[in-house]
């Protein structure tokens, strides 16, 4: 058994990321200024984006999104239960409905079939507009954007991708973030938070066409007509407009010096987290107390978390207990996500039962999610493997728990 505990996510920070946030602590530019613009450039030339814009978090994007969209007061905003609550909270914060919509039971992403029902039953009844769905690609799984992106142009509505966990995803070859020809307006607002494939401690990036991500950086930083950078630079001028009632979510240089390092490591990040997760597969695949992601052929997976699932049936111990039993070999483990119909807020604001969206409330029963990241050894990999296997084996399934109970008592003899 282990004698540390492994951490469940920690990041990977190398010596050319350090001597570059030393080079800019040693430069006149420690907020937003030219680390940020190349950031910026070279990260939309990664996704293949029209524009991006660089932020402190991914709340921040998707709290612009919606007010660069004019999204708030009176109307709704489709999204999925299955989702940590920052990208509800900010539907709410712009006035905003959030209506939530079931999930698919395989990937955990929102379900296009009850998006399409939800609209026809709320237009039929006349509720509040519709202006946006905001999917989630769910631990690095792309949604099924194809069907979105239907339903998006039959009611008019625009798509606010969380891509929080889904860098670098795919969906039939095309980057998550990819400039779109046609179709509905999309912006795709990604997480740069300390866990995730690419960290800048904080921070995050908003991706869309170049028009709306103009409009987007104005909001962001004040509603400001220009920002310091410009103001103050040898071709700037001191005048400025306050144009939008704005936010103060600009990304540092200090972040962005982080994030061109962790950017060009991208491919060999990516790579690691995948064969962890093809070893956690084929250690998994078959056990029958156990569920391994789903991975559909169109999809390139993130792997930004591997979220495992129980079989209760097939267990004589709770979800709950497993992870305890994980703990006790010293190995981290998390839930992504308790669903939001569950949290006290939501609940009660929206009346919500637990039963209300199925899928997503008996699957977040289920979960585990493993530790999956670039640091993570060979050794540490065995050490997860084995010990969800010793305890999967350990504590059987409730019918066999039975027999023997039944063995014991000479029942059946």
């Amino acid at each position: 058994m282990r004698t540390t505990m492994l951490e469940f996510s920690p990041p990977l920070i190398g010596e050319e990321e350090i001597a570059e946030v030393v080079d800019t602590l040693r430069s006149d530019w420690i907020t937003t200024g030219p680390k940020v613009s190349r950031f910026e450039k070279e990260f939309r030339e990664t996704v293949g984006a029209d524009s991006a814009l660089a932020l402190n978090s991914c709340t921040a994007a998707l709290h612009v999104a919606l007010a660069t969209l004019g999204i708030g007061p009176g109307d709704a905003v489709i999204t999925t239960p299955m989702t940590f609550c920052s990208g509800v909270h900010v539907i709410e914060q712009v006035g905003a409905r959030p209506v939530l919509v079931d999930v698919e039971p395989d990937t955990l992403n929102i379900d296009p079939v009850k998006v399409r029902e939800t609209l026809e039953r709320r237009r039929h009844e006349g509720r509040q507009r519709v202006k946006a769905i905001m999917p989630v690609h769910l631990y690095g799984h792309a949604c099924d954007l194809d069907a979105l992106k239907e339903i998006a142009r039959e009611y008019n509505l625009a798509i606010i991708e969380d891509a929080a966990h889904s860098l670098p995803a795919a969906y039939r070859g095309r980057p998550i973030g990819a400039a779109q020809s046609g179709g509905p307006p999309i912006l795709s607002c990604f997480s740069f938070y300390a866990t995730k494939n690419l960290t800048t401690g904080e921070g995050g990036m908003l991706c869309g066409p170049r028009e709306l991500v103009d409009e987007a950086r104005i909001w962001s930083l004040h509603g400001m007509s220009r920002d310091a950078w410009k103001r103050y630079s040898a071709e700037g001028s001191w005048y400025y407009e306050v144009v939008r009632p704005g936010f103060k979510y600009n990304m540092a240089d200090i972040q962005a010096a982080l994030g061109l390092h962790q950017l060009r490591r991208l491919p060999a990040f990516h790579a690691r987290r995948t064969e962890i997760a093809r070893r956690y597969n084929e250690a998994f695949r078959g056990t029958p107390s156990l569920k391994i992601p789903a991975a559909r052929s169109d999809v390139e997976h993130a792997w930004h978390i591997y979220a495992l699932r129980v079989n209760p049936g097939a267990l004589a111990i709770t979800r709950n207990r497993f992870i305890e039993e994980l703990k006790s070999h010293r190995i981290a483990t998390s839930v992504h996500f308790i669903p939001i119909h569950l949290h006290p807020y939501y609940r009660d604001r929206y009346g919500y039962k637990p039963e209300q969206f199925p899928v997503a409330y008996e699957e977040y029963q289920r979960l585990i999610s493993l530790p999956i990241f670039p640091r993570m050894t060979d050794r540490d990999v065995e050490d997860v493997i084995e010990a969800v296997a010793e305890i999967a084996e350990q504590h059987g399934s409730i019918a066999r728990s039975q027999e023997i109970l039944s063995a014991e008592l000479g029942v059946g003899a």
